[in-house]
């Protein structure tokens, strides 16, 4: 048995399943593309389960699939520590994101059982149905369910582009689990991820203590004009959908600009009937949007419906916005943030606070539990793209400050 200040996580193994859990739903360009829901994340969900029951955790699936993976307390009452993240990607996505924190809780689970070290609290490795959103739209909402920040029913509803229910897709994969996913208490909430922004290799830091994450907004454009033929309707007489949607996009831009460090991106267009030979009669964006302060994402969310309202006007289009999420800027628990501080001290590893761009699951378990984030540096801060890349020796760092955060917490 090793003494607990000698603690690590199997580094080699940790990567060893990473790059196994690559091989799910692979894509050429090296990354890996698993959207929720779907048959490549019945397999990932699998192969995580598998390990699990392996390394003697007992599994259990809520309502809305999320999957926990328990090693038991002495306590068998005690609320859990959790930790974990998501195993679905974007279509074209990279090997580390969401998965690293799920594996690393995993590792976690393992090193200790291997060690022979009891906690009194038990310890779940966590696993959240669609954080992503690519196909459900609204993303993050089974931890937001767990959270209470959702209701049960409305998350089943959710459909895809296909009008295949969250409900439909769970039992489709066989993950429509019966445990409950409301009320369960929690004793804290870690998450492990990739920066997935350039700030820590930057500066040299293996550690980003996360403070928390900027409020954020997916707002749906749908825009109506008229059908016709691409080849005999006069220019000056169109509803041209597509280029109502274009200015748009270009009006949302310049909005962003105005306000940064706010961010806003449209990286969802569908045209209909998206024909080469007729003019677009419907579009449809989705525009997420991000900044520190909620006021001035409000202000954003202002300008942008004034802005595509002109736009739709002048070019005889129907518009119509709808809010898909939205989540207030995070603030974690100022014990949580302390913990994986003096873990990066006590590991002696070069660490600096800093705050997510992005939402994740622990900025739902925020408003449930004390939750504390862990970022560790990306190859030239790229996520979301089958480039991402993450140094073994830094998944095995963040993965030993996700140890010592849990152990503190589980006593």
């Amino acid at each position: 048995m090793s003494p607990v200040g000698e603690l690590r996580v199997n580094g080699d193994r940790l990567w060893k399943d990473l790059m196994a859990m690559a091989e799910i739903g692979a894509t050429p360009g090296g990354g890996s593309g698993r959207l929720a829901l779907s048959g490549l994340d019945r397999q990932a969900r699998n192969l995580f389960v598998g390990w699990a029951e392996a390394a003697g955790c007992a599994v259990r699936i809520d309502k809305l699939g999320n999957i926990f993976a328990r090693r038991a307390g002495t306590e068998a009452d005690a609320p859990p520590v959790i930790a974990g993240s998501h195993l679905d990607t974007q279509p074209l996505g990279g090997r580390f994101d969401g998965v690293y924190g799920v594996l690393a809780a995993l590792e976690v689970l393992r090193t200790l059982d291997e060690n022979g070290i009891e906690t009194k609290a038990p310890l779940d490795a966590v696993c959240w149905t669609d954080e992503e959103g690519c196909r459900f739209e609204a993303g993050m909402v089974a931890s937001g369910v767990f959270a209470g920040k959702y209701d049960l029913d409305w998350a089943l509803a959710i459909a895809d582009p296909d009008g295949v229910t969250v409900s439909e897709a769970l039992k489709e994969i066989g993950y429509a689990g019966t445990e409950p996913i409301v009320g369960i208490p929690v004793a804290a909430y870690f998450e492990a991820h990739i920066e997935q922004g350039p700030i820590l290799e930057a500066e040299g830091k293996t550690i980003g203590v996360v403070l928390g994450a900027q409020a954020r907004r997916v707002l749906r454009l749908e825009v109506e004009g008229a059908e016709g033929h691409a080849g005999t309707v006069p220019m000056d007489r169109r509803r041209d959908a597509a280029l109502g949607a274009a200015r748009m996009v270009d009006a949302i831009n310049k909005i962003a600009l105005d306000n940064m460090p706010g961010v806003i991106t449209v990286a969802d267009i569908r045209l209909r009937p998206n024909s080469r030979n007729t003019i677009a009669g419907g579009a449809v964006l989705v525009v997420h949007s991000g900044h520190p302060d909620g006021v001035t994402l409000d202000t954003m969310e202002v300008a942008i419906e004034a802005a595509c309202g002109e736009i739709a006007s002048a070019a005889e289009l129907e518009l119509s916005i709808e809010v898909k999420d939205q989540s207030d800027a995070s603030v974690f628990d100022e014990r949580c943030i302390a913990t994986v501080r003096d873990a990066a001290k006590a590991l002696g590893l070069a660490h600096r606070d800093i705050h997510s761009g992005a939402g994740h699951d622990a900025c739902n378990l925020a408003l449930k539990a004390p939750t504390g984030m862990i970022f560790v540096p990306c190859e030239d801060g790229i996520s979301h793209n089958e480039t991402e890349n993450a140094k073994p020796e830094d998944l095995a760092a963040g993965a030993n400050v996700l140890l010592y955060a849990m152990l503190a917490w589980a006593k």
